[in-house]
């Protein structure tokens, strides 16, 4: 019964679930009660806290997107992915991380990770990995283990625990807007609450213009005649009879954009619409957009320029659509409320085959985005000389970056996090204050003594810039007091008497930059 419902309320969503045709692509709201147990008022709810969730469709191939320049040997050879590598030369170069790059076609992204906005998470997969399009979605939508279902996703039965209810009970006055939107023209797994989907859906651009009371760029269909005025007038007559539609309307009309968005880039129409609505006002706590293409079985580059062909024009579409969202949420003030996330359903085969394309895989990495983000990369590039069945070995379950979205960035408690991922999982330190991955060490930079058991003194002529921060952390990423002076302008020194035995991570932030060193306490 459960699954027949499921079913129905994703195929049937157009007649179950009135379309809002909105810009140009489509969105749906979604929450609804459910068994979880009662919570506080949240951090999410106080700071009102938004997550955009953009899906890339089809099987992202991460080797190509983020790559291992310590391994171009390898990584180029003619036995491994030589018909399809990035040239090194051609690599876009990451501030303080020379053995990583990104795809020469994502500078957008490149920009927001020089300017730590940006976090790569690598080699996230789960345990026994399932390679089907529709099977690995599910897993990574419903939040499930590969032998285990559910008929419900890991963000709505979050959202149900904030809109116990829903729809019945809302709006209300303090929660008058939907829960989530989706643009887009299936409902989305990843949104469908323990019984009901939670529940609004925003179709396209140009209905979206005629909801918002605004005139379309272009035709709402193509159709002459008395029978395309009647499907315009049906689609219109939708828009205006669905549930929110007069909030979407009232928050579109105080919103507005103040960033230039890329030209004929459909997922930067997308997010435009986003960060309009969210300037205006709109509470919704989650927005779900999709990106699709990225099944390239065949014709991944162009045998003549590995960095052009259909993975460089999608990850050009995806990096370019970023930045500018992110340049309008900050030109908007409105970006400190806002991180984003990329996930697919899995990544693609270590080596390429012989079609100029790559087949399903398992680990790849995940993007997270936004200026809460305070670890640039978690993990370390695959190793491609230690593969498993020609796949890129796992670092981080995808379940992880969720408990971090829930927990670290709405401000979820246990409870809720362990009833939305059906157990409890540690956060990737994405959205935390101590940096666990190794950032370039100064050369001219001396800790000692280490170990040390009273005190230690960081010195360097980078420390003259000035020390704008200065942490010291236990390796579970928690931030522990200890009290430093500066005897003279090249040098910290350190107390850690008070410290347990055991391995620490220093960290000094100046005008430079950033450095990290390991430090070893042993009294």
């Amino acid at each position: 019964m459960k699954l027949s419902r499921r079913h129905f309320l994703q195929h049937a969503a157009s007649s179950l679930l009135l379309p809002v045709l909105v810009d140009g692509y489509g969105a749906r709201a979604f929450a609804r009660p459910s068994s979880f147990v009662q919570s506080l008022i949240s951090l999410a709810e106080q700071s009102d806290r938004v997550l955009v969730i953009i899906q890339l469709q089809g099987g992202n191939d991460g080797l190509n997107t983020v790559i291992p320049l310590d391994q171009m040997n390898l990584y180029s050879s003619a036995s491994f992915r030589g018909n399809i590598a990035i040239p090194e030369a051609k690599a876009l170069k990451l501030k303080y991380y020379p053995e990583t790059g990104l795809h020469p076609a994502m500078t957008g992204m490149q920009q927001l990770f020089n300017e730590g906005k940006l976090s790569i998470v690598q080699g996230v997969s789960y345990p026994s990995p399932n390679f089907s399009h529709f099977r690995a979605s599910d897993i990574w939508m419903t939040g499930t283990d590969a032998d285990k279902t559910a008929t419900s996703g890991w963000t709505g039965r979050y959202l149900d625990s904030r809109f116990p209810g829903f729809p019945e009970n809302y709006p209300t006055d303090k929660l008058p807007d939907p829960p989530a939107v989706q643009i887009g023209y299936v409902t989305a797994t990843t949104l469908l609450g323990p019984t009901n989907s939670m529940a609004i859906v925003l179709q396209d651009p140009e209905t979206f213009a005629r909801l918002v009371g605004e005139t379309p760029k272009d035709p709402l269909t193509t159709i002459p005649g008395y029978a395309g005025r009647q499907i315009d007038f049906i689609r219109q007559q939708q828009a205006s009879s669905v549930s929110y539609a007069s909030q979407i309307k009232t928050a579109a009309g105080k919103g507005k954009n103040l960033a230039v968005y890329p030209d004929k880039n459909a997922l930067g129409d997308q997010l435009k619409i986003i960060a309009r609505l969210i300037s205006g006002g709109l509470q919704t706590k989650v927005y779900y957009l999709t990106l699709g293409g990225f099944d390239n079985h065949a014709n991944q580059v162009v045998a003549s320029d590995t960095t052009t062909g259909t993975h460089a024009t999608l990850l050009k579409t995806l990096s370019d659509a970023v930045l500018a969202f992110q340049n309008d949420l900050t030109q908007l003030k409105v970006d400190d409320r806002v991180v984003g996330m990329t996930f697919s359903e899995f990544g693609r085969r270590a080596k390429s085959n012989g079609s100029f394309g790559t087949d399903h895989g398992t680990s790849a990495p995940m993007f997270v985005f936004g200026n809460a983000v305070k670890t640039v990369i978690v993990g370390k590039n695959p190793n491609l000389s230690d593969l498993d069945a020609s796949n890129l070995k796992m670092q981080t379950d995808f379940r992880q970056v969720y408990a971090a979205i829930l927990t670290d960035w709405f401000g979820a408690d246990a409870s809720v996090e362990t009833a939305a991922l059906f157990r409890d999982f540690p956060a990737v330190p994405v959205f935390r204050q101590t940096i666990t991955a190794v950032e370039p060490v100064r050369s001219d930079a001396r800790l000692y003594p280490n170990p040390a058991s009273s005190e230690v003194v960081l010195e360097s002529d980078w420390l003259t810039q000035g020390v704008k921060n200065l942490t010291i952390s236990d390796l579970q990423g928690r931030i522990l007091p200890v009290r430093s002076s500066r005897p003279t302008a090249t040098s910290v020194r350190f107390n850690v008497s008070n410290l347990p035995t055991g391995t620490y991570l220093l960290r000094v932030e100046t005008a430079q930059g950033v450095f990290t060193r390991k430090m070893v306490v042993a009294h």
